[in-house]
């Protein structure tokens, strides 16, 4: 990153020694210039020549003083844009520095998370797991609908802490990019997709893939979540989803086109929030945070991500993967 402040201090005394240099340079020619004038005068050159002289010596003295003045002047803008890309500066370590603070807070969730979180709640599963078994049918109908409560909102906690330690260790369990190849990327997607295709009769196709510089592992994982979604959220027909890939300038755009219920347009914002959700739980299951681990690993990538749809007209979500083959 370049250093703005000592740039301003060199550019600074730079200009300063500029302008003074030029003004004493050119004093001393100028007296040097009338020194000779006058010895000229008075050997060589006629009288009636001396004014035409010393005009003309003062004109040059006149244009060579005003043109180191309006240099100077000119710095000033130059210093105005320095001073701007120093608040810039300022404003984005300011940035980077919370962003630090917050991904140290990610990371201290993340470890809270795994280790002090985990095992109350595992308690609670088993000794709830243990009245279930032990007095089921033994107590009245509202005890034994109290622990069915109880097991569903410890079975829901702990998918919803596995989730969120999932999404918070997007950036800090990532791989280093290397050269990927997305056909292969798609491929282990649909192996990992195949009990879900199969019960769903699901007709999955796409495109000729590019090979681009990214984390295989978390592509993957965006693959299989945008796939997933677009088998559970099938409309009346078998789901049939078409996936492509597109150069547009610098970025690849890949799409993943579903014929499912499709999206109204004012949720497309609630879309990659962490657990929003746009249906009940009984209508499908999850916990809602797929797309926002989606949108978490495409920006990681450089990337964006979108969708496009509308209600009973299906979905295509789309997101950008830098052109960068690692050359």
């Amino acid at each position: 990153m370049i250093n703005i402040k000592y740039l301003k201090n060199k550019l600074n005394s730079h200009v300063i020694r500029l302008f003074i240099g030029v003004l004493v340079s050119i004093f001393t020619i100028e007296f040097s210039i009338h020194i000779l004038i006058h010895i000229l005068i008075l050997n060589y050159i006629p009288s009636y020549s001396e004014s035409f002289l010393h005009g003309f010596i003062d004109s040059l003295t006149l244009v060579l003083i005003v043109f180191p003045v309006i240099y100077f002047l000119s710095y000033k803008p130059l210093l105005l844009q320095i001073r701007e890309r120093e608040r810039v500066e300022e404003k984005l370590k300011q940035t980077m520095a919370e962003f630090a603070r917050s991904n140290s807070e990610l990371e201290l969730f993340a470890y809270v998370a795994s280790h002090d979180l985990q095992e109350p709640l595992r308690m609670v599963t088993s000794f709830t797991q243990l009245l279930e078994k032990r007095y089921k049918n033994k107590l009245d109908k509202d005890a034994d609908e109290f622990i069915e409560f109880i097991l569903d909102g410890a079975t829901r906690m702990q998918s919803m802490i596995n989730d969120l330690l999932q999404y918070s260790r997007v950036g800090t369990r990532g791989k280093p990019f290397k050269l990927t190849d997305f056909e292969s990327v798609f491929g282990q997607s649909l192996v990992n997709l195949k009990i879900a295709i199969d019960e769903n009769n699901a007709i999955i196709t796409h495109d000729p893939l590019p090979t681009l510089m990214a984390d295989s592992t978390q592509m993957i994982e965006v693959f299989q979540n945008l796939i997933s979604n677009a088998i559970k959220f099938r409309s009346k027909e078998s789901p049939q989803v078409h996936v492509s890939a597109l150069k547009k300038r610098n970025d690849w755009v890949f799409s993943v086109r579903d014929n499912g219920i499709g999206i109204a347009p004012e949720f497309f914002d609630k879309l990659f929030i962490l657990f929003q959700r746009l249906h009940s739980r009984s209508e499908y299951p999850g916990t809602g945070i797929g797309l926002a681990v989606c949108k978490k690993i495409v920006e990681r990538h450089g990337g964006k991500i979108w969708v496009e749809s509308e209600p009973d007209k299906g979905s295509t979500f789309y997101f950008s993967i830098p052109d960068s083959k690692g050359e």
